[in-house]
């Protein structure tokens, strides 16, 4: 896939981390308001209007996105612009608590959020897209909680499938230490999955600050239908808003979006 050289994917990465440090005190501040109003260890749920508004008439099949640790909407809002009018949708921003005991119990909670969306869209199937963290909590719904009854693909962008070095040096947090290369939780994800009905792609990068080594972002497990794409000089924070990743997504939600309407 094209990719940046290592020069402009610093300079990209670089400026993507500055505007983040400047958003990142409020979004911790709207977490902590969220937690007082009484959403301490749940999900904040999808909102209504999203997925109980009519889709617009070229749109076959909902798309669930699910942000990382750190970020919240700046993702998740650029994705919708950028995939707008593939073909897919509604597009529903889902999300969980930061302060989550694991991962587990953000997938179960995800998983209710993706089983009221399947119910209201009239059991069509729904799509996931997971950035960073949300990749991992994704799968752990769709292979470990039966989610691929009704998620017949799974995207992840920038997601530490196999753990990640940096998680050994950061703090204590809970779901940190479940991105810890051999945790129990990568542990069980690297069990038996047979007869797991999903599709992955994963899009990785060479130039990850957060994910590291690259390769532990890529999906390799014998019993999963997994297509790996390398994006070349580009870091985690830029890789979701890509230009040819977008592109990418596009046409899988395209594909998608025909596989549905051809049922």
């Amino acid at each position: 896939m094209p990719g940046l050289s290592p020069v402009r994917g610093l300079g990209a990465e670089a400026g993507r981390a500055a505007v983040r440090l400047v958003r990142l005190p409020v979004d911790i501040a709207v977490e902590g308001v969220e937690q007082l109003t009484g959403w301490i260890g749940h999900a904040r749920p999808a909102r209504p209007t999203e997925w109980s508004r009519p889709p617009s008439a070229d749109a076959t099949v909902p798309v669930l996105l699910v942000h990382g640790l750190a970020d919240r909407e700046w993702v998740t809002s650029s994705l919708r612009r950028g995939l707008d009018g593939c073909g897919a949708g509604p597009f529903v921003t889902v999300s969980y608590n930061a302060l989550s005991p694991d991962i587990r119990t953000a997938a179960r909670v995800l998983g209710d959020q993706v089983e009221t969306v399947h119910a209201c869209g009239g059991a069509r199937p729904v799509v996931l897209i997971g950035y960073s963290l949300g990749g991992l909590i994704a799968r752990y719904y769709v292979q470990r909680l039966g989610g691929d009854r009704c998620v017949p693909l799974l995207i992840t962008l920038a997601t530490p499938h196999a753990g990640t070095a940096t998680a050994l040096l950061a703090p204590p947090h809970p779901l940190l230490r479940q991105l810890r290369p051999g945790s129990d939780v990568l542990t069980e994800l690297a069990g038996p999955a047979t007869g797991c009905r999903t599709r992955f792609v994963a899009f990785y990068s060479d130039l990850d600050e957060a994910v590291v080594p690259a390769a532990r972002g890529r999906i390799d497990h014998p019993h999963l239908k997994a297509r790996n794409v390398l994006v070349p000089g580009v870091g985690h924070l830029t890789l979701p808003l890509h230009q040819p990743v977008i592109d990418q997504m596009r046409s899988l939600l395209t594909a998608a979006g025909q596989a549905v309407a051809a049922a």
